[in-house]
């Protein structure tokens, strides 16, 4: 008989919010300050050309820096726009991007739109996340879209978290539909999980 998560997730994405709208105005500055450092040094490692990113919302860790920085350094940079059947489309980060809240009450780009296939080009994606465990499976925000599109994807580039390090934790609650990725990004670290063994790589 299958056991139902979703209470066990819903109590823990609660408190995860709790924690994030507790930070103080230093420590979100400091956390945006190394995780910008971070993502541009991944982005360097991996010889990236095109990632796929999105706009934070207040709560969560600041990609915004990082997002002008990978724009403005030449790469091409796709941004989700949240759709109706639960599929995301992307559109490219432009100097002048103007945002609105998209179906899943998160800041979005305004932009042509290019279509949920637009993504299987990217050499790097970056999603957000509640909290990812120590094998690399990610507790999302409850809404499907990331684990929908990396579970449609016949050939995955490196797909990487963006988190606090308290974030970072030994297990999140999984069911079958959940997405593992390959790494987290937090303020302070890198983490690389290996599928085939408990061994993380730091960057």
């Amino acid at each position: 008989m299958a056991v139902d998560l979703a209470p066990q997730k819903r109590a823990l994405r609660a408190e995860l919010r709790e924690r994030r709208r507790n930070l103080t105005r230093d420590e979100r500055a400091a956390a945006t300050e190394g995780l910008t450092e971070r993502l541009i040094a991944l982005t360097e490692a991996l010889e990236v050309h095109s990632v796929s990113c999105y706009l934070s919302a207040v709560d969560e860790p600041d990609t915004r820096p990082f997002v002008n920085w990978a724009r403005d350094a030449g790469l091409r940079v796709l941004l989700p726009i949240t759709r109706t059947d639960g599929l995301l489309d992307w559109t490219t980060a432009t100097d002048d991007d103007e945002e609105v809240l998209g179906h899943a009450g998160v800041p979005e780009p305004v932009g042509a739109l290019l279509g949920p296939i637009a993504i299987n080009d990217v050499d790097l994606i970056l999603v957000p996340a509640a909290a990812v465990d120590a094998t690399g499976m990610r507790l999302g925000w409850g809404r499907g879209y990331y684990d929908k599109t990396l579970g449609s994807m016949e050939r995955c580039p490196p797909v990487y978290g963006v988190i606090f390090d308290s974030e970072l934790v030994d297990e999140v609650p999984r069911e079958r539909h959940d997405q593992a990725i390959d790494g987290v990004v937090t303020p302070t670290r890198t983490v690389e999980f290996s599928t085939r063994s408990a061994r993380r790589r730091r960057i």
